[in-house]
């Protein structure tokens, strides 16, 4: 079947973060697939997506799932002869993806302008306080120690808002895993896949979605853990403001060893942990993974670095007593992760969450139906 070549697509690739240097300077020795770890045999991971990149072949790239079955080891970038670094491509085609995936072309916009990324930010959290500004009532304080969240925030009406948020963002988020099932899956007439392979196959990408297991392969278990860790930590957290807020945010302070407690401890320590492990690797740029960034990386680990820290803070003033201070601390705190959800749950860092375990589903789901063809 013949493809169609797009003359600008390295042009358009070039603006979410693939570097003209990198792309031209490689030449398919074979050396970023014979040492990455997560390659398969009889696989041409990560050469094929630079491939079809370099030759134009958009709607191949498009198709493709090679940018998420990587989780940027480094190796192919520290061995890489030409010095192309492979894993920052790979890296940069997710970003690509996502934008492709997303019809409402929100995603793009955000991944190509720092300005305006940084703009839509500081709307929402603006936004939120003044919502804050103008219609919450701070109770009066008959009893200084008296710390009335509910009455400055009610837990119905925050938790409506939520419900609002969690619908309207699944349903962007649902349309464009329908758009890269349809790109990956259905737009490929080379295979046609048994219905029943899709309930085999899937318990595996669960697996994945939760473990995060192949990134176990890479060296350097800490940054496999540190990556699982956060994100298990704000999916846990993601999970108790939509689904269990009124049991999470109580007026009642429970003893230290109620569950409510040690699992705020724990979701706390897994986002100040995890954003400040990956902050201080930018920062540092000595680990080949951390060499380069992306404007998206720094806002998404600031906002989830500032989440963390305001939302301890509300506990620790809550449970002093410190009533003004809880108060305008849990404003800031909504301020903060308004934005991430809006910005980054379905249309950047977040939603490659759910697109790389689906990556993995379809790639099995193939895998397994040329198997069962070359068997018959």
């Amino acid at each position: 079947m013949s493809q169609r070549v797009d003359p600008n697509l390295m042009k358009e690739l070039e603006s979410y973060g693939v570097k003209k240097k990198d792309w031209n300077a490689c030449f398919h020795c074979g050396n970023c697939t014979a040492v990455c770890p997560l390659t398969e045999q009889g696989s041409m991971f990560p050469r094929k997506g630079i491939r079809s990149m370099q030759m134009g072949l958009k709607d191949k790239l498009a198709a493709g799932v090679e940018p998420w079955l990587c989780y940027y080891c480094g190796d192919c970038s520290d061995t890489c002869p030409r010095d192309a670094n492979p894993g920052e491509m790979m890296m940069a085609l997710r970003r690509w993806l996502t934008s492709v995936y997303d019809w409402t072309g929100l995603s793009g916009k955000l991944y190509r302008s720092k300005p305006l990324h940084l703009a839509v930010v500081s709307f929402l959290f603006f936004a939120v306080l003044a919502v804050f500004f103008i219609f919450a009532k701070i109770p009066l304080l008959s009893d200084p120690a008296n710390v009335q969240l509910n009455s400055f925030a009610p837990v119905h009406v925050i938790e409506l808002a939520d419900h609002i948020m969690l619908a309207v963002l699944s349903f962007f988020l649902l349309s464009n895993m329908l758009n890269m099932f349809i790109k990956v899956v259905i737009k490929d007439k080379s295979v046609k896949i048994p219905i029943h392979l899709y309930f085999k196959e899937v318990w595996l990408a669960i697996w994945n979605f939760f473990t995060q297991w192949s990134f176990r392969k890479c060296e350097g278990k800490l940054y496999w853990f540190a990556h699982l860790f956060l994100m298990l930590s704000y999916m846990a957290m993601f999970s108790l403001i939509v689904l269990f807020l009124g049991w999470f945010q109580t007026d009642t302070i429970h003893p230290i060893t109620h569950p409510q407690r040690w699992i705020g401890y724990i979701i706390t320590a897994g986002l100040i942990f995890g954003s400040l492990y990956f902050m201080i690797g930018r920062a540092r740029k000595k680990d080949r993974k951390f060499k380069f960034s992306h404007h998206s990386d720094w806002i998404w680990l600031f906002l989830l670095f500032m989440i963390a820290i305001t939302g301890i803070l509300i506990h620790i003033f809550r449970i002093n007593g410190m009533a003004h201070l809880t108060y305008y601390t849990y404003a800031l705190h909504l301020a903060f992760e308004v934005p991430m959800v809006v910005t980054f749950v379905a249309f950047s860092k977040w939603s490659h969450l759910v697109y790389r375990p689906l990556a993995i589903f379809f790639a099995n789901l193939k895998k397994s139906t040329l198997a069962l063809q070359k068997n018959r």
